[in-house]
């Protein structure tokens, strides 16, 4: 078996874990989070860490795990709702924030790892967002210009993978997870299945596995979802 593929998350994060570093989180709310991964590195202890993610978790669940033990420095985000922890931490001044709108998050991640250093984009121009960076004008309108985001390491949640760590993701799950595999130094994708090699269909692979460092299967698969609603069927035709 290829030696992508290890036998625990603690065995694929080894050596790989350094307090101050920069760490990629995929997932979207509650979906598409490296759920086995995550336990480990609160297990490990490291320490001020600049987490870049969609969100940090809820709570008692994902991220929020690292940040109820202090581990995080710095969250560069899109999203703080729904997070009580990250709010009161925030508010008292105990984590740096650098509230990014959710697109332009996707776009700066996506640029790490196509190798894109800056890029123009008309969102948060006027705001916030754009002070202290250059803002020109281009036929007319006013652009920010952002940087791209890259990591030391990149966790990602998957659905399958193959030996060679090839990826493909599962519906919503896909969310950041894809992009972020491109943009870490090093990635590890913890993935719900490990097929053969040759038996994912090529045109349905999602992330090469040349952007994949290392494998393991998930110990943790919740599939939590933020809210169930349901009606009966006369209700939902009237």
């Amino acid at each position: 078996m290829s030696t992508k593929v290890f036998p625990s998350p603690q065995a694929a994060l080894d050596g790989l874990l350094f307090d101050g570093m920069t760490l990629m989180s995929g997932g979207f709310g509650l979906v598409g989070n490296p759920e086995s991964l995550i336990p480990a590195i609160l297990e490990s202890g490291v320490k001020d860490l600049t987490v870049i993610s969609n969100n940090c978790g809820a709570d008692k669940f994902g991220l929020w795990l690292l940040l109820n033990n202090s581990q995080i420095r710095k969250m560069v985000s899109s999203y703080i709702g729904e997070n009580k922890l990250f709010e009161q931490l925030y508010l008292s001044g105990e984590l740096e924030l650098e509230l990014t709108p959710q697109g332009t998050l996707a776009e700066r991640i996506r640029a790490g790892g196509a190798g894109i250093p800056a890029f123009y984009t008309p969102t948060g121009v006027g705001t916030v967002v754009a002070e202290g960076k250059p803002v020109e004008e281009f036929e007319g309108r006013m652009y920010v210009r952002e940087r791209w985001l890259r990591a030391d390491l990149s966790i990602v949640k998957a659905w399958k993978a193959d030996p060679e760590g090839n990826l493909v993701f599962r519906k919503t799950a896909r969310n950041f997870n894809p992009i972020m595999a491109a943009a870490g130094k090093v990635t590890v994708a913890e993935v719900e299945y490990i097929v053969e090699a040759g038996e994912l269909d090529p045109d349905a692979i999602h992330t090469p596995g040349v952007y994949v460092d290392r494998i393991v299967l998930s110990t943790i698969n919740e599939k939590r979802i933020e809210q169930r609603t349901t009606r009966s069927r006369s209700e939902a035709a009237q």
